[in-house]
C-alpha cells in the first residue's frame, strides 16, 4: 500500500483502488482551506497513475465524513467580496476535479455529511453510507448563497422540489431518507460497509477501463442536455472497437470464462 501523508487529507493507493481520506477527527473533518486546495492535486495524482481504477473519498473518523467547509476560517477568509470570491473559486475547483476526473469515483460515507462535505459526496459517481449517515446543506443557515455546480448536482440527483427542501430548511436527512429520495445509493452496516464498498469497486476495477470511462463521458455529456453522440464520444466509440480490452472481452464470452482485462 502507497500512502501519501498531507494530514488533514491524504491518499492512499492500494492496488487499483486510490483512498483519498480525510483525517481531522477534531473538527469532524471539517474542510479548510488547505484541505480544498489539496484535493485537486491529490485527484490528479489518482488520474495520472495507470495503476488506479476506483477513487474512493472516506473518512478516518467514524462519526463523520465530513461535517464541512471550516466555518472558523469564515471570519478570515470570507469577511469580503473578494475573499469570498477567492474561496469559493477554490472548492468549485475541488468539485470539478472530481466530477471531470475519467475515472469512478465512491463516497464512503459515514456519519456527518454536511456542507461542502455533502458537496463533496454530490460530486462522485456514487454515495454509499452506512445507516448512521446525516446528509444536509445548510447554506440557509448561514446565510450563503449556494453555487449552481453544486445545486445541479443535488436536482439531477433528488429533482427540484426535493432540492429546494434541503436548501430551504438546511435540515438534516437520515440514510434512510437520502436513500428513498435518491440522493445516495445503498446502505450498509457500519461493521461491513467498507467490505462491501470495496467490494464494489473491485467489481468496477474487473471490468473494462474504456467502457467505464466512456460510459462516465456520455452520462456527463447526457447531464449536460446531449441527446446524440458529440465527435469524442464517436471517436471514443471507435477506438474501443480495435482496443486489446475488445478483443479480449470478445474472445473471453465465445471461449466461456471470465475477461481478464490489463
Amino acid at each position: 500500500m502507497k500512502s501519501v501523508n498531507e494530514k488533514d487529507v491524504y491518499l492512499e493507493i492500494n492496488e487499483s483502488v486510490a483512498n483519498i481520506v480525510f483525517n481531522r477527527p477534531e473538527k469532524r473533518n471539517a474542510i479548510n482551506y488547505d484541505m480544498w486546495r489539496a484535493i485537486p492535486h491529490l485527484i490528479d495524482q489518482c488520474e495520472k497513475n495507470s495503476d488506479v481504477k476506483v477513487i474512493l473519498f472516506s473518512s478516518n473518523h467514524e462519526a463523520a465524513f465530513s461535517a464541512g467547509a471550516d466555518i472558523s476560517e469564515f471570519n478570515d477568509l470570507r469577511s469580503t467580496v473578494e475573499g469570498a470570491k477567492k474561496y469559493t473559486e477554490l472548492t468549485l475547483k475541488a468539485e470539478k476535479a472530481i466530477m471531470e476526473v475519467r475515472k469512478p469515483t465512491i463516497a464512503m460515507v459515514s456519519g456527518y455529511c454536511v456542507g461542502g462535505g455533502c458537496e463533496i459526496a454530490l460530486a462522485c459517481d456514487f454515495r454509499f453510507s452506512d445507516e448512521n449517515g446525516m446528509f444536509g446543506i445548510t447554506p440557509a443557515k448561514l446565510g450563503i448563497v449556494y453555487s449552481t455546480p453544486g445545486t445541479k448536482n443535488l436536482v439531477d440527483l433528488v429533482g427540484p422540489s426535493k432540492t429546494k427542501d434541503i436548501l430551504y430548511t438546511g435540515r438534516l436527512l437520515e440514510a434512510k431518507e437520502a436513500l428513498e429520495i435518491g440522493l445516495i445509493d445503498r446502505i450498509y452496516p457500519k461493521k461491513t460497509i467498507r467490505t462491501e464498498v470495496l467490494k464494489y469497486a473491485n467489481v468496477i476495477c474487473n471490468n473494462a477501463r474504456i467502457s467505464i470511462e466512456g460510459s462516465k463521458q456520455v452520462v456527463r455529456n447526457v447531464l449536460r442536455g446531449a441527446d446524440e453522440d458529440s465527435q469524442d464520444i464517436m471517436d471514443l466509440m471507435n477506438q474501443s472497437f480495435v482496443s486489446n480490452e475488445y478483443k479480449e472481452g470478445v474472445t473471453a464470452f465465445l471461449e466461456k470464462r471470465k475477461p481478464s482485462f490489463k
